[in-house]
């Protein structure tokens, strides 16, 4: 055998040496492999399954109905009429002390104590003479509600009269009048109320209000009504 033919053989055995040894390692570490790429699936799944649920977006409530209370006319007040398509009876009318106001071909009206919805009402009713059809709206609107007005006085700061333009409650009317001074009785405070041809004196209790700490039962306890016209508070 020559020498070159040999060495070819000792090249051919090597490989085979080499091939076999290769085959080998990767027989033994495919378990490995598989063991590793199974666990890296667990791995994942488990992260998946711990991974927070994204939460779903906010959605804002919708806006609650606030019910403000319907105006009724006092006597001062300044009303506009407006007659649908009769710019003869469009006008501004204000509301005489005892409770009345005049309007064409209608008469005297008695407004005080009602809603403006309840005065076309009244309009419409007195116009139905004047039309063989049906009556044209009647709009009634309050411009000047000058009619709402109290007095505060005793031991506030600014006693006097008021004119809100919007219905208030006690806490507001002492507020308006520059608040309490020093040593004002708030266990005490008396409102003065017209009640047809008579008077009558509703307490009001607000001393816990000023006191840190007060709570809902506080709020409840202290009677806060709404300012009437004509009301008057006495702070003590």
């Amino acid at each position: 055998m020559s020498t070159a033919h040999s060495e070819r053989c000792r090249v051919a055995i090597r490989m085979m040496r080499l091939l076999i040894t290769v085959g080998l390692a990767m027989t033994l570490a495919a378990p490995s492999l598989a063991s590793a790429q199974t666990a890296a699936a667990d791995e994942r799944s488990a992260d998946a399954a711990e991974a927070p649920v994204p939460a779903p977006p906010l959605v804002a409530p919708p806006p609650s109905t606030v019910r403000a209370t319907a105006y009724r006319i006092n006597a001062g007040d300044e009303l506009e009429i407006y007659v649908w398509g009769e710019e003869r009876l469009q006008r501004k009318v204000k509301v005489l002390p005892d409770g009345t106001i005049a309007f064409p071909l209608v008469g005297k009206i008695v407004a005080q104590g009602y809603m403006p919805s309840e005065v076309e009402t009244l309009i419409t009713l007195g116009l139905r003479d004047q039309y063989r059809g049906q009556v044209p709206q009647v709009t009634v609107s309050v411009v000047q509600p000058a009619g709402l007005q109290f007095s505060v006085m005793g031991r506030v700061k600014s006693p006097g009269t008021f004119t809100p333009g919007r219905y208030i409650n006690v806490l507001e009317a002492l507020s308006m009048a520059g608040g309490p001074s020093e040593f004002a009785n708030l266990d005490n405070v008396v409102i003065i109320r017209k009640a047809g041809d008579e008077l009558r004196t509703v307490r009001v209790r607000l001393a816990p209000l000023f006191k840190m700490g007060a709570d809902a039962n506080d709020i409840a306890r202290a009677n806060i009504l709404r300012i009437e016209t004509g009301d008057t508070v006495i702070v003590p």
